[in-house]
């Protein structure tokens, strides 16, 4: 198991090594001028055995630019975030003690530091062609929203020992990363970026490929403090992801054995259920709405309950004895509601085609975010109601949880 992270300190004396000095001179400018684009330290020396590099890059973080330390063990990466002269600190006590060689990639040069095991210190710099300024923005252009080289990634047999797409998973991994980017996106909107402590709960998390990408996302790519529950009702499964977590030493993140009915909401902040069949969608999005969850990610299907209920107007009748066209019709009904409700119970709407999944040829998405002051609902209401009236329906599920969560606050 890796060792704890490197906590700050003073350095020791320094090396009076005039190259040396050079080096920590030209970082820091280099820093400060931003025009760093990633210094790696490798050549470990230290104690802990697992450890085998150190990249650093900036990333700006609430309008600020700071230094992310990504510690890349055997079986797992550690990240912390550093102000520049914290990150000037904490280096001076790694290099040269426990790092004995360094490359510096800047807008405009390229720099080489090597230690050997005399102690001599070489120190090579030179001009090169100016490079593209270091991109420090979460969101980058022809982006992957997942790093490929993630350990999660490797362990779940999305990518092989190298880092490389295995050719099966090749779906698996766009949809991870399509599914990362609508809920960057929510994120951003939401203003959860400002939260000190996030709880995320994945309900039917299966095998757990987005619950573990949402640890990610939150913990490394923003390093938030997040408290991600993956909820799934075969013990296997919860046993194989818990089993997983461990071997690559995640904290913050568990699994447990339930459903969406009898979990208990506890302070949940994003609450995502894909793939929650029939009316298992609505006990979700009611418990993301009784918690004051954020954000909101459903993925619903075996749209069953409004099916039969559905009276054909007189006009629609020719097209809707057609069962495929009903089913299409009832889905369409189904999720239309679904996103009104959401509306009437203060959040932002969006119904959209998410990816394809494994085993689906097409997916929606329902996507909510809590707005920030909710609007007057009595027009949404009167929708709703209309709709019912419309096609003859007497009961939805969501409908009624939200209408009885109501009563029981009252």
């Amino acid at each position: 198991m890796p060792a704890s992270l490197p906590t700050l300190a003073i350095p020791s004396e320094p090396s009076s090594n005039t190259e040396l000095q050079r080096f920590f001179a030209l970082t820091k400018q280099l820093m400060a001028e931003q025009q760093l684009i990633r210094l790696v330290l490798s050549k470990y020396q230290g104690s802990t055995s697992e450890l085998r590099r150190l990249e650093i890059t900036p990333v700006e973080i609430k309008s600020k630019i700071l230094w992310r330390f990504v510690w890349q063990y055997q079986t797992n990466h550690q990240t912390q975030n550093y102000a520049l002269e914290d990150a000037v600190t904490m280096l001076r006590t790694l290099v040269p003690d426990q790092f004995k060689a360094a490359q510096l990639q800047a807008s405009a040069s390229e720099t080489q530091l090597t230690i050997s095991k005399k102690g001599k210190v070489l120190f090579n710099s030179k001009k090169v062609s100016a490079a593209p300024a270091a991109d420090t923005n979460h969101n980058r252009e022809k982006q992957r929203y997942v790093e490929q080289s993630r350990p999660f990634l490797a362990a779940l047999g999305v990518t092989d020992a190298q880092g490389r797409i295995i050719p099966t998973m090749a779906n698996k991994w766009k949809q991870i990363n399509k599914f990362i980017e609508i809920l960057q996106a929510a994120v951003k909107e939401s203003g959860l970026l400002n939260a000190k402590q996030l709880h995320v709960a994945d309900f039917g998390s299966g095998k757990a490929y987005l619950t573990f990408a949402m640890h990610d996302y939150f913990c490394h790519t923003l390093g938030l403090p997040a408290k991600i529950t993956g909820v799934e009702l075969r013990q296997n499964l919860v046993d194989l992801c818990n089993s997983t977590a461990q071997k690559l030493n995640l904290a913050g993140i568990h699994f447990e054995q339930g459903d969406v009915k009898h979990f208990k909401a506890r302070g949940i902040n994003v609450m995502v259920a894909l793939h929650a069949c029939d009316v298992a969608t609505d006990y979700a999005i009611n418990m993301g709405v009784r918690t004051g969850a954020d954000i909101i990610m459903c993925s619903p299907c075996c749209h069953k309950e409004i099916r039969p209920q559905i009276r054909l107007p007189e006009v629609m009748a020719p097209m809707l004895s057609h069962g495929i066209h009903l089913g299409q019709e009832a889905e369409m009904v189904t999720d239309s509601l679904r996103a009104l409700l959401l509306e009437a119970h203060g959040y932002q709407t969006k119904v959209f085609e998410f990816i394809s999944l494994e085993h689906t040829s097409k997916n929606k998405m329902i996507l909510a975010t809590k707005r920030k002051k909710a609007p007057d609902n009595h027009a949404v209401l009167q929708q709703i109601a209309a709709i019912k009236q419309f096609y003859g329906i007497e009961q939805q599920c969501l409908e009624q949880l939200l209408q009885g969560a109501s009563q029981t606050k009252n």
